[in-house]
């Protein structure tokens, strides 16, 4: 029997052995954390948890043991971001292109989400050589990444070598628009119009769609 993924969010105290103690609980009911992110709420001294679960047989108990243990001040068990926000499309560059990929992402993934799919969109305005590096590098630690857009005017140097480390890294397909600059010459596809990047880029992840970005690899629209 196949159990379903759940998202798990934890706010408990900032001490030595909390997360040990949680994930010892969920390796007890025979869970295992597929995804975890945790930071500290400093103004509070709370820690905030959140995972992404499979296998868990019993949530019922697993709501019980949770509401046992003295360091969790409060907790909910909820679908995974998976699950509600779906496949990301990520949208890196100049603020004016940014905007305008972003319109027709967000267009195209509102006609193929009313059809069941959960597509988001998200966006970074950022400029200099630099910053676009270790911006597209970070690209593969993030999760549920579908898509890269670069939308620009000129993108070369280190962030070329960057999308190259991302795709020897993942198979997250790279759509570029038409610049200058070597970025062009690697990513899978060059599209001259911001908003028909936005929309072939939510269509080329959406299951609802017939686009295959694998058969224009390479070409430039």
């Amino acid at each position: 029997m196949v159990y379903m993924e759940i998202g798990l969010s934890v706010e408990a105290e900032n001490k030595v052995g909390v997360l040990h103690k949680l994930t010892g609980i969920i390796y007890e009911l025979g869970g295992n954390i597929t995804y975890t992110q945790q930071f500290i709420k400093e103004d509070q001294n709370v820690g905030f948890i959140y995972m992404e679960i499979e296998g868990i047989k019993n949530l019922g108990l697993l709501n019980n043991k949770l509401k046992e243990c003295k360091h969790v001040k409060r907790f909910e068990i909820h679908n995974s971001l998976k699950k509600i926000y779906g496949k990301r499309v990520i949208i890196v560059g100049g603020g004016a292109q940014v905007a305008e990929v972003a319109r027709g992402a967000i267009s195209e993934a509102d006609r193929h989400n009313i059809r069941g799919e959960r597509i988001s969109v998200d966006t970074l305005p950022i400029v200099g050589e630099e910053n676009l590096y270790e911006a597209v590098k970070a690209v593969a630690t993030l999760p549920r990444v579908g898509i890269l857009v670069l939308a620009g005017s000129l993108m070369g140097g280190k962030i070329t070598e960057a999308v190259k480390e991302l795709k020897e890294k993942s198979d997250i397909p790279v759509i570029s628009l038409k610049m200058f600059g070597s970025v062009p010459k690697v990513v899978d596809l060059v599209v001259g119009d911001p908003l028909q990047a936005g929309v072939l880029a939510v269509m080329a992840i959406a299951k609802t769609a017939k686009f295959d970005i694998k058969k224009v690899k390479g070409r430039i629209l």
